[in-house]
């Protein structure tokens, strides 16, 4: 779809806005040196002008022309923290609600035109063209690459590759410390295998990544839900708590009742895309090593931060080996190779064990194309362009939200990432609006799904995947109507 040239022109400018270019304050070029410039009528150039101050990056002052100002995401204000923790009700303790297989089944049923509810960039925002070269040249020169099987737990170059790379961030591992795997959820399925058994409790944040809640359900597992900041993460005097008191009689008959493992997103948590703290991650490790309780940490978007400054994830004050960490190169490389991985700490030798039962080795040839890139220097250069073409579809998706939605709407801008988290207006129900999206080809995913408690139904998530224009544009307009109308009896 070709763009009108006023938005072309406004989205130049739209841009140096974004990178910090033109400052708020700054004054936007008049009308005249837009004509001029871009050798463009007058009502294109005003056309230009009136779009960027419709979306709030602009302001008229009269007889003075246009001035740079602060987006409209700067007035919106963080959802709502977590109630303080009350004593744990042992009628929480059970599988994952069927609502949330109910959910995901409605959203994959329904034709879209938009989807709001993919945490995964489009196919443009990775390196493809570079991998597939890698590819080709690799099966010409080994052709017997696609008859050879791997004898071990990962490819030997691509293991030292991610060893490296995590040294940068703090941790030290071995090649051999690493188990590739097939995506993150494979990582978290091994690594909760290999610490519970069947009945025990595990502590998840919430709300939670939904396909957390499915896994634990998977292997019946009770979750233990600990309120998590939308800023500040996982709440550990509510962790503290648990594990310093115990859960009381809430486990079957002859079952233990203390908590087995806690699951964790430390960096860039999903849904709500806050960071903890260095401190509290460091008090984190401490607390699930005093207690003896594996702490898995998923790590899948920590690459995803808006600075290049590498973020240290937990395991970085890993010294006893009770952090089993998790991650995946699904969302910063290529969703298409499924390749993820898992350093098990202390319950490394089990979790081969239970790896080798499970799926054998993986395959080779994708993990040779990934370590091949991801030892040159273009894996940074993919990453840097990533993080900023993600900066600016994130901001646009606030910008938007603060514009489009109703009065009352919460909305906090992550460090990075590809998602937001919505707090919709007191009475608004995301379960009803998420209905009302799929009828309208829109597709987003209600607070409900992330806990299997009664919890977010004011919430829902949004995906900044692609740029927020043509008819990815109108959806969220039309989203925004969605959300203002009166709810339904």
């Amino acid at each position: 779809m070709t763009l009108p040239l006023y938005r072309s022109i406004a989205d130049h400018y739209l841009q140096a806005i974004q990178l910090g270019t033109l400052q708020p304050g700054e004054r936007f070029p008049s009308v005249r040196t837009l004509m001029q410039r871009h050798g463009v009528s007058l009502a294109t150039a005003l056309g230009a002008c009136r779009h960027l101050e419709d979306g709030g990056w602009l302001h008229a002052r009269p007889r003075a022309g246009y001035f740079v100002q602060r987006p409209r995401r700067s007035s919106l204000q963080v959802p709502g923290r977590p109630a303080p923790p009350a004593r744990p009700d042992p009628a929480a303790y059970v599988g994952i609600h069927a609502r949330v297989s109910e959910l995901l089944a409605m959203a994959q049923a329904a034709p879209v035109t938009a989807d709001f509810s993919l945490a995964v960039g489009e196919a443009s925002l990775y390196p493809t063209e570079a991998l597939q070269r890698i590819m080709r040249r690799q099966l010409r020169e080994q052709p017997q690459m696609l008859g050879t099987m791997l004898r071990e737990h990962g490819h030997a170059p691509l293991r030292a590759a991610l060893a490296q790379r995590m040294l940068a961030r703090g941790v030290h591992l071995a090649a051999q410390d690493i188990v590739v795997t097939h995506g993150c959820i494979e990582a978290l399925n091994l690594a909760l295998r290999a610490v519970t058994q069947p009945g025990d409790t595990v502590a998840v944040e919430s709300p939670t990544f939904y396909g957390v809640l499915q896994v634990l359900e998977s292997l019946g597992l009770r979750a233990l839900e600990i309120p998590t900041d939308p800023v500040r993460g996982l709440s550990l005097d509510a962790l503290a708590w648990v594990l310093r008191d115990g859960l009381g009689d809430v486990g079957p008959a002859g079952s233990a009742t203390g908590l087995k493992a806690v699951v964790a997103m430390p960096t860039l948590h999903n849904p709500l895309g806050c960071v903890m703290t260095d401190d509290d991650k460091q008090r984190l490790v401490a607390l699930c090593a005093r207690h003896r309780v594996a702490l898995i940490e998923d790590d899948l978007y920590a690459e995803m931060a808006a600075d290049d400054r590498p973020l240290r994830p937990a395991k970085a004050f890993d010294t006893d080996g009770s952090v089993i960490y998790c991650t995946s190169l699904n969302k910063t490389l290529a969703p298409g190779l499924r390749l993820g991985w898992l350093a098990g700490g202390r319950w490394q030798a089990r979790i081969e064990m239970l790896k080798y039962s499970q799926t054998r080795f993986g395959e080779l040839l994708p993990q040779s194309v990934a370590a091949e890139f991801i030892a040159s220097p273009a894996h940074e250069r993919h990453l840097r362009r990533l993080r900023e073409r993600l900066t600016v579809q994130r901001e646009q998706l606030a910008d938007a939200v603060a514009t489009l939605f109703p009065p009352g709407t919460r909305c906090h801008l992550p460090e990075g990432g590809l998602m937001l988290w919505v707090q919709l207006p007191a009475g608004t129900s995301s379960r009803q609006l998420f209905e009302r999206a799929l009828a309208a080809g829109i597709r987003v995913l209600p607070g409900p799904m992330f806990s299997n408690g009664q919890a977010f139904d004011d919430c829902l998530r949004l995906t900044a995947g692609a740029p927020l224009q043509g008819e990815r544009l109108q959806a969220l307009q039309a989203l925004g109507r969605l959300a203002a109308a009166p709810p339904l009896a």
